[in-house]
């Protein structure tokens, strides 16, 4: 991979993006627009502005996931789901369950992606995988009914507390030939999430009814309605969310790194 990149633009100084005093619309010209104001600006760090113009995937549909890599300046993303089937067993840990399934859907993707000769490899893949695990260690994914969907709801009130668990897997080519061909960094994270225990059966029917938790691990959604549910959260916000996005940012620093460092290790010894 290789380590040159693309020339930046200085960022304007504060001046020129401080609030000014709005003018007189009576002063201005007829059809003049005032002008709207200006940022935030992009975050200014050597693996992201590697990145930018470049080929990244997200191997996932979720658009939870593409609005937090978005936030970091992710924006560009080509959205390609995986394909592989997630029938892995739940007798795993749930860190190995997610942990395997967002690694089997990185590898999934980047097999079908790496030889397009028309958009050519990617530069970054991304992958995830969420569940919520009850606190007898059960996983719980999307509810597949609504009564199941309204009994998956009651049992995590009850129970008070539940863990949500993200893996994330993140890829990158290596221009050399060394084996296997890419560089690969993981993690996985755990929040802890507290329903509120005085939450009605009422309550958890018209949550249902709003179908918001349908196509969501646990059943409900942090970042929507669902937060009506919820008393407080021990950890990681956004993992809750699907996608934990300070230590995503990390990996996406670290693997670019391996992958340059690869490159030149192979450099060296064909040398």
């Amino acid at each position: 991979m290789s380590a040159s990149k693309p020339p930046v633009e200085p960022p304007p100084p504060y001046e020129a993006s401080s609030p000014r005093p709005a003018p007189n619309e009576k002063q201005l010209p007829p059809g003049t627009k005032l002008p709207l104001p200006r940022g935030p600006f992009p975050l200014d760090l050597p693996a992201l502005v590697a990145l930018r113009g470049k080929r990244v995937i997200l191997a996932s549909a979720s658009p939870r996931r593409k609005q937090l890599l978005g936030q970091i300046g992710l924006s560009n993303l080509e959205i390609i789901p995986s394909t592989a089937p997630e029938d892995l067993s739940k007798s795993l840990s749930p860190y190995e369950y997610v942990l395997q399934t967002a690694t089997q859907k990185a590898l999934n993707v980047y097999s079908a992606t790496i030889n397009d000769t028309t958009r050519g490899e990617p530069a970054l893949l991304i992958a995830a995988d969420t569940v919520v695990v009850a606190p007898d260690g059960t996983i719980l994914e999307k509810p597949r009914s609504e009564v199941q969907h309204i009994a998956m709801l009651k049992d995590l009130r009850n129970s008070g507390k539940h863990s949500v668990v993200t893996a994330v897997v993140v890829m990158a080519p290596l221009d050399s030939a060394r084996e296997p061909g890419y560089a690969i960094q993981s993690t996985v994270e755990e929040t802890v999430v507290v329903f509120d225990k005085e939450l009605t059966d009422d309550m958890l029917l018209a949550y249902v009814k709003t179908r918001e938790g349908a196509d969501k691990a646990g059943g409900y959604g942090i970042q929507g309605m669902g937060a009506l549910l919820v008393e407080k959260v021990d950890g990681n916000f956004e993992n809750v969310v699907g996608l934990p996005l300070r230590v995503t940012l990390r990996l996406i620093e670290k693997v670019l790194q391996d992958a340059q460092e690869e490159d030149e290790s192979g450099e060296s010894e064909e040398e």
